[in-house]
């Protein structure tokens, strides 16, 4: 049964996450509530994770998920269930799209989809910020800013921005970096 409800969780995420990775995390952050799966925190690994690990986010947040929930085959499962809406979805646009790519009301939903896109990955990244630059104490409850977060995510900006030897540093350098200075500075 737990295999059935991982491929339809991830099913739904995958049918209405219109935008890539990023536009998953506000489904999957309910998710993460509604089922117990994982935690807000679990989350944000997944997110750190999955951007420096090959692979889409979506997916390897759902094979994570569906692994960490029934195992192997609840990887699969989960990871079937996100790509599925997708493979269906394309396969029906190709049969269609040849015949009406110049059709006005065509061209006028993929121009409308862009911002619902554009909301969804903003929502996730004002999300991800949260959850890296706000600490929320466990024992108390108490809200207050992650200060080596935000001085890790300053420093990062102002080299990255003016620097001109950093800005020729492939992004995977500065990923690799960022995850050796949160696990050497950083509180679990």
């Amino acid at each position: 049964m737990i295999l059935l409800r991982l491929f339809w969780e991830f099913f739904k995420t995958g049918l209405l996450a219109v935008g890539g990775g990023l536009a998953t995390l506000p489904f999957l952050s309910r998710m993460a509530d509604k089922t117990g799966w994982f935690t807000q925190q679990d989350l944000a690994d997944m997110i750190a994770v999955s951007e420096s690990t090959p692979g889409p986010m979506g997916v390897n947040s759902a094979t994570y998920v569906g692994f960490k929930t029934a195992g192997v085959p609840g990887g699969i499962v989960a990871t079937l269930g996100l790509i599925t809406p997708s493979i269906i979805i394309i396969l029906l646009i190709a049969s269609f799209l040849k015949n009406f790519s110049e059709n006005k009301l065509v061209q006028n939903v993929f121009r409308h989809l862009r911002p619902a896109s554009v909301a969804l990955i903003t929502s996730a990244g004002i999300s991800v910020a949260l959850i890296a630059f706000i600490h929320k104490a466990p024992e108390t409850g108490a809200v207050s800013p992650d200060i080596p977060a935000l001085i890790l995510a300053a420093v990062l900006l102002i080299v990255t921005r003016f620097v001109p030897q950093a800005k020729k540093l492939h992004p995977i350098i500065w990923i690799g970096l960022s995850a050796v200075f949160g696990l050497v500075f950083m509180q679990p």
